[in-house]
């Protein structure tokens, strides 16, 4: 069965820590990977404004072929890097031993990435691989997930993901409320009333697999 991973990594560890140097932001987060090629080209949320010559100094990193704005707020500003990978020991280790990015998110403390594989045997062998690279890894968390066809993403389908992560990322959810389904319609560019229904049916699927075994999962249908 599959294994997921919580990982914690010193930005100076590896290449990506070194390149998004954190201290003009406040916080990065991966949005996703896209392949292109040969390679695979990351898009981060970069919060905090992006300041002058943030792009500029990336964009000087030896590895890095282009550096791209793709959104821009007030708050975060999504950004696309083209960068060699191959140069990059952690995600070497990681894509040698089939591992799959989940999420990943950077502060001044560190990064902490969430990485699934194929089986414990895969994650010990990527921990060698990444010691042999003098690559310090802190493990905060492993486990298999209920179900294996649940996905990375625990069975919730791309437009309940997107509800739910914006939900949470305007304090929907908070107390007092960050934000109302109103609101989030309108960003969303559908009904109030299609907003409620995804986080409803997103929150049962969520809870579905992540919360039940299989066979508990079984009684219920």
């Amino acid at each position: 069965m599959s294994v997921i991973t919580e990982v914690r990594i010193p930005s100076d560890a590896f290449e990506l820590g070194q390149i998004l140097s954190l201290e003009q932001a406040s916080a990065i987060e991966l949005e996703t990977l896209v392949p292109s090629g040969d390679v695979t080209v990351p898009l981060f949320w970069v919060y905090e404004p992006v300041e002058n010559g943030f792009l500029e100094t990336v964009e000087r990193y030896p590895t890095v072929n282009s550096v791209t704005e793709v959104d821009v707020f007030d708050d975060r500003t999504l950004i696309r890097l083209d960068w060699d990978a191959s140069q990059d020991h952690l995600f070497q280790c990681i894509m040698e031993h089939d591992g799959q990015i989940l999420g990943a998110t950077g502060s001044s403390e560190g990064w902490n990435f969430e990485i699934r594989f194929t089986d414990r045997e895969a994650l010990s062998q990527c921990q060698d691989c990444c010691e042999a690279a003098h690559i310090s890894l802190e493990l905060t968390r492993i486990y298999n997930p209920t179900d294996p066809e649940a996905g990375p993403w625990y069975g919730l389908s791309e437009s309940q993901r997107e509800a739910l992560t914006l939900a949470i990322r305007r304090g929907y959810y908070d107390i007092p409320r960050g934000c109302t389904t109103a609101e989030l319609a309108d960003e969303l560019g559908i009904s109030d009333q299609a907003v409620t229904e995804r986080l409803r049916r997103g929150i049962g699927t969520f809870g579905r697999y992540a919360l039940l075994t299989p066979e508990s999962a079984a009684k219920m249908d």
